[in-house]
């Protein structure tokens, strides 16, 4: 394999040989091309190197790299300019409009969404997709022999990973793709100490059986609060003002028991179904009410995972599906046309 300098001068030789628009882009595709490009066989033999390596030829390459895309820039304009010479064309003709772009409407409520929560002073955080148990199950109050846990509930990973950790995991700790965005709270915990307020949006998997409110890969919005004497009626009011913003009224909601392993008590919050203003249809599943929040005071468990004194805090923690959220707020009847084959068409009504 090339070294950078090698590198470097083949390419100043090669630029200078340069007669056409099709030889620069076969420049562009042997020095910088995402599969076969000279400097990405560099980027890829990293891993093998010292960290210290690493920072100085990474760096280096990305030197090189503005360079010859720079040179790259430079050649293309001139080769376009020569072709294009003694080409008279009408400029009477109309122009070409540009085609416009569409936000993702899962993007839309996201953003509408960070936005109301750091003006409520919550930090916005992301987390890792893959995760291993400890953070996704064992650190969140889950039994050994909780379903979630299971093979068929859970994408666990079988290929061997090796990624360095603030704690050391045994052969029972499996690494999977994380269930809920709730992976973070422990993670978050251990960074800060509280007052603590915090939300993680994200994607998430489950082996779910899709139907028209049901999907394997979807979004979701994790949050907590911790401090002092932080009551579930904290809870309640956050979550209400929430979807005020984001509905642009107020909705009904109830609130039901509901059993979660890192919340004591526990609660599902239901927002009334806006396809159906409440009459029944499939995206309610014929009830009037969608399941939105998931929520309840954080259970003990997850402050001693965190590393908590015990009894100095309490919190609430909710897990807002952004996926369902995003359905009734522009009447999207079907979750799975997130993910359609027909996307141009449905994002384009966004």
């Amino acid at each position: 394999m090339k070294t950078l300098e090698e590198i470097r001068k083949q390419f100043a030789q090669d630029s200078n040989a340069v007669k056409t628009v099709e030889q620069v882009q076969e420049l562009r595709v042997r020095y910088v091309g995402r599969k076969s490009g000279a400097l990405n066989e560099i980027l890829r033999s990293l891993k093998s190197l010292s960290e210290e390596e690493k920072h100085s030829v990474g760096a280096s390459a990305n030197v090189l790299r503005k360079e010859i895309e720079q040179k790259l820039d430079e050649l293309q304009k001139t080769m376009n300019g020569e072709a294009q010479q003694g080409v008279i064309e009408d400029l009477t003709l109309p122009g070409v409009a540009p085609q416009v772009g569409h936000l993702h409407p899962l993007t839309l409520v996201t953003n509408e969404l960070m936005d109301i929560f750091a003006s409520m002073g919550f930090m916005i955080y992301e987390g890792p997709e893959l995760e291993n148990d400890f953070y996704n199950f064992e650190s969140l109050n889950f039994a050994d022999d909780h379903p979630a846990r299971d093979i068929q509930d859970t994408f666990v990973i079988k290929t061997p990973i090796t990624r360095k950790e603030k704690r050391t995991f045994g052969s029972k700790n499996p690494w999977l793709m994380r269930a809920h965005t709730s992976n973070m709270q422990v993670r978050i915990m251990e960074q800060f100490q509280p007052p603590l307020r915090c939300v993680v949006p994200g994607r998430v998997f489950r082996n779910e059986a899709t139907d028209a409110s049901h999907e394997h890969t979807f979004y979701q919005l994790e949050g907590f609060v911790v401090d002092k004497n932080i009551t579930i009626g904290h809870a309640m009011w956050t979550l209400k003002e929430i979807l005020r913003q984001i509905f642009k009224k107020d909705v009904r909601i109830r609130l039901r028991p509901g059993f979660f392993p890192f919340v004591e008590p526990g609660y599902e919050l239901d927002c009334s179904c806006l396809i159906c203003n409440g009459i029944g249809c499939p995206t309610c599943k014929r009830s009037g009410w969608v399941e939105l929040v998931p929520c309840g005071m954080i259970h003990p468990k997850v402050f001693e995972a965190a590393g908590y004194a015990h009894g100095a805090y309490t919190g609430f923690a909710f897990g807002l599906g952004l996926s369902r959220l995003t359905m009734m707020k522009y009447g999207i009847k079907d979750i799975r046309m997130f993910t359609s084959n027909d996307r141009l068409a449905f994002l384009e009504q966004f």
